[in-house]
């Protein structure tokens, strides 16, 4: 696997785990928390939420579903 590939999905699984620790989070918390843009905020966020693992009850506002993972 490529190493960007890689750095992608460790962040992608630790913006889940910083949701899932924190209950309900923004777009803008994601942002500021790992250090990247708006629009990878976003990505990371839609890569989650297209695998049911959060969802945005509100415009920005992103919470967990109940959807268990297997670590």
């Amino acid at each position: 696997m490529k190493q960007t590939t890689e750095r992608m999905l460790t962040r992608v699984k630790d913006v889940y785990m910083y949701i899932q620790d924190n209950g309900t989070v923004t777009t803008q918390n994601v942002v500021e928390e790992f250090d990247v843009t708006p629009r990878t905020a976003q990505r990371d966020l839609n890569v989650l939420a297209y695998n049911n693992l959060v969802m945005s009850p509100v415009r920005g506002k992103w919470t967990t579903t109940s959807k268990q993972v297997i670590s």
